[in-house]
């Protein structure tokens, strides 16, 4: 009998040590939507109103009515945003709305080159750091912009924000584009900017080179030095928006966190002392 306590005991702690460690970290990825949200110019600013806000018959009841466009803040591209005939937002299928997480690092890069655009050489860096980029990647810049946001000048990198043609952040360049398509086949493509393309752009060939090969964008990504380069899944949660071109997204990354094995909660040292002891008092 005692034998059979041992054995329980020591499957139930062990048990719980594994769901404890296995549990992952969840970054959110998005900006939050309000009045301060960036939306490119031309578009009709956020209105949020609400509707109900009280007790009624002793009740409480909230209601609000909000609207918005679909490119505004943390938000995806749908393949047809930029190309037509292509996927609109609810046609996207949805195991193209979540991948392994790739990040990578260009804030050295555009500290003095706000102009600066992701190349392929960035990529094989990672790549040699982190081994061969996994298929069906979110791959994602981070420029470390999204500390400028919701401050429209900074964010747009002009004085002049309403004007397009003084626009200065960083992008993707479009070589690089194609080679993460052609040689990884990635599901997704993101920046911590306002475009993919760069904001001295003037065709936009990366939004459409993503459009032809139905590669979801995604814009306005937030938080990132809180997700590893490598080891994250990142999720792209859009709303489901009937025959739209885009649409706001709650994105976010899991990942395990090695920082949680030196919790106390779930010291690996701490539950085998205490298995000791049990033991101790079981066979005694």
């Amino acid at each position: 009998m005692r034998s059979q306590n041992w054995s329980g005991c020591v499957l139930f702690l062990i048990t719980t040590a594994i769901i404890v460690q296995a549990v992952p970290r969840i970054v959110d990825l998005s900006h939050k939507q309000n009045n301060d949200s960036i939306t490119w110019p031309g578009n009709p600013p956020y209105q949020f109103t609400v509707l109900d806000r009280g007790f009624y018959d002793s009740a409480w009841l909230e209601n609000n009515h909000f609207a918005m466009p679909e490119h505004m803040g943390t938000h995806i591209d749908a393949p047809a945003h930029s190309v037509q005939g292509t996927w609109r937002t609810d046609q996207i299928p949805m195991e193209k709305l979540y991948g392994p997480g790739v990040i990578i690092d260009v804030k050295s890069k555009v500290e003095n080159n706000p102009d600066y655009r992701v190349s392929v050489a960035d990529l094989l860096t990672w790549e040699k750091k982190n081994g061969k980029m996994p298929r069906h990647a979110i791959v994602v810049m981070n420029s470390g912009w999204s500390s400028r946001y919701p401050n429209k000048s900074l964010v747009f990198g002009t004085s002049t924000p309403t004007d397009v043609s003084t626009f200065h952040f960083p992008g993707w360049h479009e070589d690089t584009v194609k080679w993460l398509i052609n040689k990884r086949q990635v599901n997704a493509v993101g920046v911590d900017t306002p475009s993919t393309d760069y904001g001295q752009t003037t065709n936009y060939p990366c939004h459409v080179i993503m459009g032809e090969n139905d590669v979801v964008g995604i814009e306005n990504v937030a938080n990132l030095d809180k997700v590893p380069e490598n080891g994250s899944t990142i999720y792209l949660p859009v709303l489901n928006i009937f025959d739209g071109s885009g649409g706001p997204a709650r994105v976010f990354a899991t990942f395990d966190d090695e920082s949680n094995k030196n919790d106390p909660r779930c010291n690996p040292d701490q539950l085998q002392a205490l298995c000791r002891l049990i033991r101790k008092k079981i066979i005694s």
